[in-house]
């Protein structure tokens, strides 16, 4: 974070802030089993290195087919009131319990953006039809041993024009859409 990026129009990006959730953490064994965690909720944070490892069982490690797992907190979650560790509210991450958990905060500073210091704030979540951000990944696993989930921001930010659109802070169809191409960010190393 705070390291500057040159988009494909030349535009520069500064990110200042990029925290997200994965939950519902699903692992689809070669056997045709499926291993589900249990209480999985993990707010990764790319200030926090620790946020960066999710672990599994080692007796998972040669057999996974493939990984599944949400990008967001889930209806059941967010209408269950304020919660504690990676859910705390005091991790910046949950709006109301009206609006809920903000699934996406990504935040910067842009040539691009006409907004006051050329900022931009993309804090998306919603958890109630139309504005439902929650969003599922589903990555096949092609090697044997540990492996990398990549969050390729570089891709999405080729796919949100800031000069247009750079300040969601609400659930609303915009942040459907931003939900949308998140997901084709992510990919398996």
């Amino acid at each position: 974070m705070d390291s500057l990026y040159v988009g494909n129009n030349q535009e520069s990006i500064q990110f200042e802030t990029l925290k997200f959730y994965i939950s519902n953490l699903r692992f689809n064994l070669n056997n045709g089993k499926t291993f589900i965690e249990k209480n999985s909720w993990h707010l990764i944070e790319m200030e926090d290195r620790n946020s960066l490892h999710v672990s599994v069982p080692d007796s998972l490690n040669d057999s996974i087919r493939n990984i599944s797992f949400n990008l967001g907190i889930d209806s059941t979650t967010n209408v269950s009131g304020a919660l504690g560790g990676d859910l705390d509210p005091t991790q910046g991450m949950y709006w109301t319990w009206q609006n809920g958990y903000i699934n996406f905060k990504l935040e910067g500073k842009s040539t691009l953006c006409k907004t006051r210091n050329n900022e931009f704030q993309f804090h998306i979540g919603g958890y109630m039809n139309p504005f439902n951000t929650l969003q599922k990944i589903e990555l096949p696993i092609n090697k044997v041993g540990s492996c990398t989930i990549v969050f390729d921001l570089e891709q999405l930010m080729d796919k949100i024009d800031l000069s247009i659109l750079n300040h969601v802070m609400s659930p609303q169809l915009d942040a459907v859409e931003i939900s949308k191409k998140i997901v084709t960010a992510f990919s398996i190393e």
